[in-house]
Formats: C-alpha cells, structure tokens, sequence
C-alpha cells in the first residue's frame, strides 16, 4: 500500500482541484485508489467521490481520536493500492499555535509523504526562501515534490523551474498554467459541490486530462511508495446499542441537500438501518418510514424549488407533529424553519421551527464548536455515556434564525465554543425533533447515530404496542 498527502503553502492554491484531477487521472492508470480529506470539509470530498466512484472520507484531530484516524485510514484503505489525502488551509495551519491538529502533523502521524502546491502568481526567485522554509520550519515533514500552479507562461515556468532545482532538493512534479476552465466556480461557501453541478464529470475529465498532460504522474506513484503501511485494523467492541426492530431512515439528498459524513452512514448501515434517499424537490410524499435525517447543504439555492414542493413539506411537518424521529443539520434546520430569506427573495419552508432565516454576506458560525449536552433532548442517553458530556464538532452557515420563539429549555446544547443558533445554544427541540447548525461526527465519543437510532426504535417499538 502507499500514499501521498496533497498540502499546500496556503488556502487558495489550486489543491482541490490538482487533488480532482490527480485522483482520475491516477484511477485512470488502473491504481485501486482511496480518498480521503483532512478535516470537517463536506464539499470537497464530494468531489473527490465523484472523481474517484467511491466515498471520500475525512480524517480530523478535532473531532476523532488519534486511534480513531489510524483505525478509520486502516479500514478504508484495506486491500486498496493508494491512499490520496487532500490537505485543508495551508501545510502547517491549525487550530494551536503547536500546531499538533495541522496537516503537517497528520502527514507524520500516518507517516506519509507530502506533495506541495505552490500558487506561483507574481512570484519567480521567491519561491527558493518559501520551500526552504517549509523545510526548515519542521526537518520531520517529508515534503517529497511540489507542484507549480497558477504558472504564467513559458518564461516564467522556466525561471520557477530553474530556481526550484538551484536552490533546493525538492524535485518539481509539474507546472499548471492559469487557465480559467481549470477553475471550479466558487460563491460564498467555498467551492460549488459536485452533487449540484451538472458539468461536474466534464470537469473532473478536464482536471484530469490537466494532471495528465502536465504532472509526472510516474514520479508521484513512486513517492506515493515511501509512505509508512497502515496500522492493523482493530475489532470495534460489540457492546454499543443494537436496534430491536428493522428500521427505515430517510435522509435528504438532492440539490439543496447532500452534505452527510459517509463513515456515519456507515455507522447507521452497520446497526442495521436501512437508509433511503429522498429528494425534497421532487419528491410528493415521505416513503414509509421510522425516521428522518436532513442534513446540511444549500437550500437557499434551491429556495424557490423547496417552496414550490408543498406536498413534500407538509409531508415533513404532519411527520414531526405525529412525533416522527427527525435529526436536522443546518441546511436540514433552515428548511425546518418558517420562511428563508435571501436579499430580496423570500420563500416559505417547513414551519415547524418558530423562526424565520435570513442569509447574510459574512458567516454567522465558522469553524470547529464544543458543546455541551444538557440531556434536554429526545435522544435516549446510552448507559456508558457522561452525563453533561462535551461534543466536538464543526458549523459553516451564513445564515441566521430571526423571531426564535422559545425557552431556555428547548435546547439541547450550551455552546462553549463558537455560535450555534444564538451565540448561547444550539439544538432546538420540539417533540422527537432535534435541529442544529452544528454538523456532528460519530467520533470522538459522540456516539450521535447510536443515541438517534435508539430515539427510532424506541418509537417504533411505541407504535408497535
């Protein structure tokens, strides 16, 4: 097995989409490649999935255990050839000033070698002291070939090449030239998801094509082999929660929905749940069902489309009101709410949250949030849990819920870090509905799937008798 790790000097460099095209054009050499992502990110491992045909997983200090990254990379890569770990921000950014959660540590952690992307816009002789520096600042990292992108022409490709080769001994893999068509189209969440564009597979091939012309496809295969082989995978003990009854769990994925961990899913599929895939756009009515997972993404792009489906969203509240199990994140919660408003547009939602959305320019809540559980919810505390336990996981949104009508007592969780639905709590509940602008990972000991399919058996065993 190998495996290389795509990091880059900074955020913005081109990563993502040399990871897009590396990752097809590498599966195109007939390589059994698995992909992951370092971080919360749900965007750009959908892409990676899409180029690769197979679920990108994430790899993440903050919210899983390190036993739980080497486990997690062990069992997703058995009996694949490469690993491919797109990086987040820059090589050496993180959350603490040690930089202990930086893609730099991960990349040591799992011992595998980096390749650089370098945005060389506006710079030649420059690069020397950059990629000197990145050396020097940790000797452990092995940054094993970097990747010129953003390059402006044959002249300047050529004074970057030459610098690069006299100053230091990192060999140079390739050179991309700007080129607009190699540009994914972004808005005001980063990069557009693949599950919503419709060019996306002419994309990728045009990514690809990219790396294939102009990467050294054969000198990254071959650092790829310097990396460490993963560890042994471990049986997970069998003493979690296990379901009584066969249980259905819709979850939405569509235009306006799709942003869903796939170790999660897997983690649902593994208590035996069957999953079934709703579409709120099209869809007239829910199928028959014991429980309901809206997840995050986009609904404001898709606004007048959900509004329009009104079958679909009284579908959803007679579902709540009846005491339906329902799990909403961010996206899921916004369409849970009254109305959503964006500029001028404003279209009705679901309704059974006593609020109303509006979209802002600036994020409301960005980045990695601690909570604290206050048991206030609907979801069944596991008998090995602590009680008041702290929660560890992430928020993107750049909306915000105006004319919350409730109490104190209609919220699960205290936010000790980050913003959640008010700057003081996240985790609105009402009847066996939970909605939060926070995005949970089963990890790190918040055993969130388990707790949400005991609430699912649990009705269902109440409707039984």
């Amino acid at each position: 097995m190998s495996a290389i790790y795509l990091s880059a000097a900074h955020k913005s460099s081109g990563k993502t989409t040399l990871a897009i095209g590396l990752v097809r054009a590498l599966i195109k050499r007939g390589i059994d490649l698995q992909p992951f992502k370092k971080g919360p990110d749900y965007i750009d491992p959908l892409w990676l999935t899409a180029a690769s045909d197979r679920a990108c997983y994430n790899l993440d200090f903050y919210t899983q255990s390190r036993d739980e990254i080497l486990q997690n990379y062990a069992a997703y890569m058995y009996a694949r050839e490469m690993a491919l770990i797109e990086g987040n921000k820059g090589l050496y950014d993180g959350v603490d000033i040690e930089g202990s959660n930086s893609n730099a540590a991960m990349a040591a952690f799992l011992g595998i070698p980096v390749i650089l992307v370098i945005n060389c816009r506006g710079m030649t002789r420059g690069i020397a002291p950059l990629l000197l520096g990145y050396q020097a600042f940790d000797p452990e990292i092995d940054i094993a070939g970097v990747i010129l992108n953003q390059v402006g022409g044959a002249r300047h490709q050529a004074k970057l090449i030459q610098v690069v080769e006299h100053y230091t001994d990192i060999p140079v893999l390739g050179t991309i030239q700007a080129d607009n068509r190699l540009q994914i189209d972004e808005r005001h969440l980063g990069l557009i998801p693949s599950n919503e564009s419709e060019q996306s597979e002419q994309i990728i091939q045009l990514l690809a094509d990219s790396v294939e012309q102009h990467i050294d496809i054969d000198k990254v295969i071959e650092i790829a082999a310097k990396a460490s082989p993963p560890p042994a995978i471990t049986t997970r003990s069998s003493s979690y929660f296990m379901p009584r009854n066969r249980l259905r769990i819709a979850i939405a994925r569509d235009r306006a929905f799709g942003f869903y961990y796939p170790d999660d899913l897997d983690r649902f599929r593994a208590l035996g749940v069957e999953l079934l895939e709703i579409d709120t756009l099209n869809d007239k009515e829910l199928p028959e069902i014991d429980g309901l997972f809206l997840g995050g993404g986009f609904p404001e792009m898709a606004m007048e489309a959900l509004q329009a489906n009104r079958a679909m969203q009284d579908a959803i509240r007679a579902y709540v009101e009846q005491g339906g199990p329902v799990y909403a994140e961010c996206g899921g919660l916004i369409y849970l709410t009254r109305s959503l408003t964006w500029g001028a547009k404003k279209c009705r939602m679901v309704g059974v949250i006593p609020a109303d959305t509006r979209m802002h320019e600036k994020p409301q809540g960005r980045g990695y949030v601690r909570l604290r559980d206050t048991d206030r919810g609907p979801w069944p505390k596991l008998s090995d849990e602590p009680a008041q336990r702290l929660i560890h996981a992430h928020e993107f949104h750049y909306s915000s819920l105006e004319s919350l009508e409730c109490e104190e007592t209609d919220f699960v969780y205290r936010v000790e870090r980050g913003f959640g639905i008010n700057g003081e709590f996240d985790g609105y509940t009402y009847k066996n509905m939970l909605a939060s602008y926070t995005h949970m990972r089963n990890a790190g000991g918040n055993d969130w799937v388990e707790r949400f399919v005991a609430l699912v058996d649990g009705c269902k065993a109440d409707v039984r008798r």
